[in-house]
């Protein structure tokens, strides 16, 4: 869709919100929200990140379309109260990155995770009778430890996502590797010391992050207010076909993002993932 020209769209801030577990619903709403800014042609964008990480190949997504609209228009990333791991990850598709002194941030690497029951099925005696086409077709299985082989291929696998990881932090922070490697080690750490390592240019709010926007594109911060991109409807009011934005208790809002995650991946048993 191509929107009319409105000048006072090239005095305004756009504002888009990165919240939750990273997973494909945030990407697909997050790169329309990327698509709109720039049809809409704002002079700068501010990425309010608020998340502990999620999925490795949408966090990238995300991180490489960030960094394909910083070729139109000015665009800084904002670290809430976490911005760990995937959520890192994101952040360095933004030309520059304002975080909170207390902000939790880090968590870079990467975790595969499976579950272990053997010894629980054994004492109901449950067991499985399996038919596979390879040897490691089903590595990770519940119902068994994992081989020295299932091992090593899954750490090699690992081992490269986090390679990817780090050249990424590398590359966009102008750090060496061996310099990312330091600190890339899983912690967390606060917004005040990630400014020390280099993986953000400044402490600051939301509304600094605006500020900031602002004088770089040339506007007056008091007269170049926020633009929030809005979300789309959410689960629930998709199944209810509501068309008013439905308000949850916070713990039935936080599970219905997690229903939503688990449809989206296709209720799968394990993942890839950043926490």
């Amino acid at each position: 869709m191509i929107w009319p020209f409105k000048p006072r769209f090239k005095k305004q801030i756009a504002r888009i919100d990165i919240n939750g577990a990273i997973a494909a619903s945030t990407r697909k709403r997050v790169l329309e929200a990327f698509k709109e800014v720039e049809e809409r042609r704002f002079p700068a964008v501010v990425v309010r990140i608020d998340s502990p990480g999620g999925t490795v190949a949408d966090s990238q997504e995300i991180y490489q379309a960030m960094k394909r609209l910083q070729s139109q228009i000015k665009v800084i990333a904002s670290f809430g109260n976490i911005a760990a791991s995937g959520g890192v990850y994101v952040g360095m598709g933004a030309e520059h990155i304002m975080s909170n002194p207390g902000t939790i941030t880090g968590s870079i690497g990467v975790i595969l995770r499976g579950n272990n029951l053997e010894r629980l099925l054994d004492k109901i005696g449950v067991s499985f009778k399996v038919v596979k086409s390879g040897p490691y077709k089903d590595i990770l299985a519940f119902d068994r430890e994992l081989t020295e082989p299932e091992q090593h291929i899954l750490q090699e696998m690992i081992d490269t996502s986090y390679q990817q990881f780090v050249e990424v932090v590398a590359q966009a922070r102008n750090l060496a590797v061996d310099a990312v490697r330091t600190f890339a080690d899983g912690r967390v750490f606060t917004g005040q010391q990630a400014l020390q390592f280099g993986v953000v240019d400044r402490l600051g709010t939301e509304e600094d992050a605006r500020c900031w926007a602002a004088e770089m594109v040339g506007l007056d911060p008091e007269k170049a207010p926020f633009y929030t991109i809005k979300d789309k409807k959410n689960l629930v009011n998709r199944l209810t076909g509501n068309r008013q934005q439905v308000v949850l208790p916070a713990s039935l809002h936080a599970a219905m993002e997690w229903l939503e995650f688990e449809m989206e991946t296709e209720g799968l048993p394990l993942w890839l993932y950043r926490p």
